[in-house]
């Protein structure tokens, strides 16, 4: 995954929206995180130097003074709408170790050491935002098809479905995230 950025909305009451992108693939995963973990992150894509260190730069420091690297974070599981990261290190002779961490402080560090990210596919196909706009059209025609002769309470709710489908296509198309992630949740209510 790739950082595509941050981004706000005066109604989140002060969290950030950190946005993945797939590498190689269409899918955007937004995950809500705390104000200083986005300044946390944003000063480090920014190169910015603080005049003294930050958390995730003293944990770099105390990493590297135990002859360990981060080799890649993963977010690897998504439970009641919070995210689970674990932090996948190396130390002497080939030593490997994982760390449980929340993802924002996991892609803070792993941005400080030029880390990749993953993200379980699981996790992915569950919260991933699919930005391709004739997947998403396709899908909601291929719907609407498929309903037609139930009865009506089925059609008001494919109704439902489909008018979900238009908004959530707005808003990644808007760049809205936290909206396309709260709407997102909405679609897989009704589908579940």
């Amino acid at each position: 995954m790739d950082i595509l950025g941050l981004s706000t909305s005066p109604s989140s009451g002060g969290a950030y929206a950190l946005i993945l992108s797939e590498t190689e693939g269409n899918r955007r995963l937004p995950i809500i995180i705390g104000t200083f973990e986005a300044q946390a992150i944003a000063l480090e894509l920014e190169s910015i130097k603080p005049p003294r260190p930050m958390t995730h730069d003293l944990l770099k420091s105390i990493v590297e003074n135990f002859s360990s690297k981060v080799e890649k974070v993963v977010i690897n599981d998504l439970n009641e709408g919070t995210f689970f990261a674990q932090i996948h290190c190396t130390g002497d002779e080939s030593n490997e170790f994982h760390i449980d961490a929340r993802p924002s402080d996991a892609i803070a560090l792993a941005i400080r050491f030029g880390a990749s990210i993953y993200v379980n596919t699981a996790v992915l196909d569950e919260a991933g935002i699919e930005t391709d706009t004739t997947s998403v059209e396709s899908t909601s025609k291929g719907k609407g098809k498929s309903k037609k002769g139930e009865q009506e309470a089925g059609r008001t709710e494919m109704t439902k479905m489909e008018e979900l489908e238009n908004e959530l296509q707005t808003a990644i198309e808007t760049e809205n995230y936290e909206k396309a992630a709260k709407i997102r949740d909405k679609i897989q209510k009704l589908k579940g």
